[in-house]
């Protein structure tokens, strides 16, 4: 079975393992003290600088995930031709129960998604997380 890594250039492999370790910690912090986060994406420029994002669709205190990480879509693609590779990063349900999504992007072609499956553990004692999985995604960034 061919795995991303044997098309894409140890660039691309560096990029998007960096944005994975940049990404998780933030979220499973976010779950940990709050229960949930909004999506957020995470940036690494051209020059390899890595930079938080954050999307307000002007939907008020509370808008849809979807119309942050629309609007988060939307910001890093007027900026991709100064970014080597981005990522977001969504509170989503599957059919396990809950998960940190993380959806990455590379200029050079690659997009994975990347899963960290986690349940709250009873009278807010805690997230346990489970297993980290990849499988293949859609370009949204470099799709236009």
């Amino acid at each position: 079975m061919t795995s991303w890594r044997d098309t894409a250039s140890q660039q691309a492999q560096d990029d998007l393992d960096a944005l994975v370790n940049a990404a998780l910690p933030f979220a499973t912090q976010q779950l940990e003290k709050h229960g949930e986060f909004y999506p957020y994406g995470v940036s690494l420029s051209t020059a390899g600088d890595e930079g938080m994002v954050a999307g307000d669709p002007g939907a008020g205190e509370r808008p849809a995930s979807t119309a942050v990480l629309a609007t988060l879509v939307e910001g890093l693609r007027r900026e991709r031709d100064g970014l080597r590779a981005a990522a977001l990063v969504a509170d989503v349900r599957w059919s396990d129960g809950d998960a940190i999504r993380v959806e990455l992007e590379h200029r050079e072609g690659p997009a994975i998604a990347v899963l960290l499956p986690y349940e709250q553990k009873r009278f807010g004692r805690g997230v346990e997380f489970g297993n980290l999985t990849a499988g293949e995604s859609s370009p949204q960034i470099w799709s236009a």
